[in-house]
């Protein structure tokens, strides 16, 4: 999980990532998906390809970016509007649910503040239901009761 490092409320799009990416020498945007300002996903990279957005991770992980990240003066903020607030959650359920992961945040991995807030504990959840899906299924399969 990532935030573009852009002032809140300042309307970009994974188009103008990936400029700013290719700027850098890169190929393309780094990042798998993208959450704007009004919520709407954008695919950045195909998932097939290997990201380029967290070093030493970008094999076994999926990079979503959300629009924001800095308030007015520069500084690490969490600025999620509610619609990304929606669609993050929406986007992450689905993918934890299909590739069975967690989610964690840049800083988990890099003395980074990105993305600004504890996405791990956030989004726990959804990998929590995961597991307790696997458990339940288990146990059925072996007749055991939780």
């Amino acid at each position: 999980m990532h935030c573009s490092a852009t002032h809140a409320g300042k309307d970009f799009h994974a188009a103008d990532i990936d400029r700013w990416h290719r700027e850098k020498g890169w190929k393309r945007i780094g990042y798998h998906f993208v959450v704007d300002l009004d919520g709407l996903i954008e695919t950045g990279r195909p998932v097939e390809m290997i990201g380029a957005h967290c070093i030493g991770h970008n094999k076994q992980s999926i990079g979503v970016c959300y629009i924001g990240g800095l308030d007015a003066a520069g500084r690490p903020t969490d600025t999620r509007t509610d619609a990304q607030c929606v669609a993050l959650r929406c986007l992450l359920r689905s993918l934890v649910e299909k590739y069975h992961c967690p989610v964690y945040g840049h800083r988990d991995f890099s003395n980074k503040r990105c993305p600004c807030f504890d996405a791990r504990a956030e989004y726990a959840d959804l990998y929590q239901n995961i597991l307790d899906e696997q458990r339940r299924e288990i146990n059925e399969v072996f007749g055991h009761s939780e």
